[in-house]
């Protein structure tokens, strides 16, 4: 496909079934992007800004940007509701080159390391209970120890991956469910901080002397409330089975960060009911220590399930996604055909399913470390976060008259708001995590040689999906 290539021209016929209903749309949206992350952000939110005003700025903010950007990709989403997502826009809007490196970036890094540091964040939360302390000791001594929390996360990988093997509709209708229960657990810990007597609206005035504060810790504040609400856009990867796409894509993609744009202001709120400004600050988990000062040791478990609840559900939406982005470049000879397979009882995308875990389980043998995966994935997410959300002035440009079911509201300012944005964080991680970002790099230029490779090999002849 040329890089002049107009939307219009991207259009094939439908090959994943079409199963996925407007509640499994939001839920995948909803669920994906509530993990760990409103548990924990806060006490590093509260070190970088000092005040909890300051905390709830950066969470509005934060939220606001993400809006941003899922309106620009809801109207992407709606001109164009294939599986692949992103894959699919970047290659009409750039081309092939550009299109191969971002899905050779989440096939080899971003996905497998999103995978590898989700499973083990889950092991790191369960071993908060007594009975599950022993995810922390070793499993296998030797010159390379093999904990019993990245055999666990090795195990939970593979099986997620082998829900979403018997079917995008099984998965789906497991992401409803749990993430409804995930959403009552955080109201049910909400609740029970704003009814209990020991909070004091005096805390939300409160300060943390000390903090980094000025400019560059409202940007720790605003980078961490991101990365909280991030996995919004991997929705658009299975848009190829969502029904009635122009419709429920932007709805699921507005409506589901709405949601969990109030969800955590409520969550946050309920913590700083409880806790001041030095506690939140002081504590590695502030939604577990405000329960415990609710309800003792009771209410710490009960936010550490609801935090293990929210990371498996995370989890099965991002394997979900992950899978058919190699998937949709397969389709299209940009990538080893086998990848292209469709698991004929199933109707999954079999093969990227099965290289997806065993990537991600490669990983967790290789590193182990949650910090390390995490920094793995930030710097290319960003990338093409960024370059992704350009491409809807790309198509404003060439496809004027095209159909769009949804119109990104404020264009061209909200979408220039939120490349903006994307580069600045960029920017800030790279420059915070110079190493990590830099092995990303590495990582993406590898890329360069395996497309000249695999165009030689697997491009020739006509597109699978033609």
């Amino acid at each position: 496909m040329p890089a002049a290539t107009a939307p219009t021209a991207v259009s094939r016929a439908p090959d994943l079934p079409r199963v996925l209903g407007a509640s499994h749309a939001t839920a995948i949206v909803v669920g994906t992007i509530i993990g760990s992350g409103i548990f924990l952000v806060p006490a590093e939110m509260m070190q970088a800004v000092g005040s909890s005003s300051l905390v709830y700025l950066a969470w509005i903010v934060g939220g606001v940007l993400s809006l941003f950007g899922a309106m620009t990709y809801a109207e992407l989403a709606g001109m164009m509701p294939y599986a692949g997502g992103e894959y699919v826009y970047l290659r009409g809007a750039y081309g092939d080159r550009v299109s191969f490196l971002y899905m050779w970036t989440w096939f080899a890094v971003a996905k497998p390391a999103s995978i590898a540091s989700v499973t083990t964040g889950l092991a790191r939360t369960l071993a908060i209970f007594p009975s599950m302390h022993w995810l922390e000791s070793t499993a296998l001594a030797g010159p390379l120890p093999l904990l019993w929390s990245q055999l666990f996360a090795i195990a939970v990988t593979w099986l997620i991956t082998g829900l979403n093997y018997l079917g995008i509709k099984k998965a789906g209708d497991f992401q409803v469910v749990f993430t409804l229960l995930k959403v009552l657990l955080i109201l049910i810990v909400a609740g029970f901080c704003v009814a209990s007597a020991v909070g004091s609206s005096s805390n939300f005035s409160s300060s943390l002397p000390g903090a980094r504060g000025g400019f560059s810790g409202f940007m720790i504040a605003l980078i961490a409330t991101l990365w909280a609400y991030d996995g919004w856009n991997d929705l658009t990867m299975v848009a190829g089975e969502v029904k009635q796409p122009d419709r429920n894509l932007p709805r699921a993609l507005i409506g589901g960060l709405l949601i969990v744009g109030v969800l955590f202001i409520i969550t946050n709120a309920a913590i700083q009911y409880i806790l001041p400004a030095t506690a939140i600050a002081a504590s590695p988990q502030p939604a577990v220590a405000a329960l415990r000062v609710v309800a003792g040791s009771g209410g710490a478990a009960l936010v550490a399930a609801g935090m293990a609840l929210s990371i498996f559900v995370t989890l099965n939406g991002t394997i979900m996604s992950g899978a058919r982005i190699p998937y949709a470049a397969a389709r299209e000879r940009q990538f080893f055909p086998q990848f292209a397979h469709i698991q004929p009882r199933f109707h999954s995308p079999s093969t990227a399913l099965i290289a997806q875990g065993l990537l991600s389980t490669l990983l967790l043998l290789a590193l182990g470390r949650f910090q390390q995966l995490f920094e793995l994935a930030v710097f290319a997410e960003w990338l093409f976060y960024m370059l992704t959300a350009t491409t809807v002035f790309v198509y404003r440009r060439r496809a004027p008259d095209a159909a769009r079911p949804y119109r990104v509201w404020g264009y061209p300012l909200l979408p220039a708001v939120f490349v903006l944005s994307a580069a600045v964080v960029l920017v800030a991680s790279f420059g915070g995590n110079l190493k990590g970002s830099l092995v990303g790099s590495l990582l993406i230029l590898i890329g360069l040689p395996i497309y000249e490779w695999v165009q030689r090999r697997f491009a020739t002849g006509k597109a699978l999906a033609a």
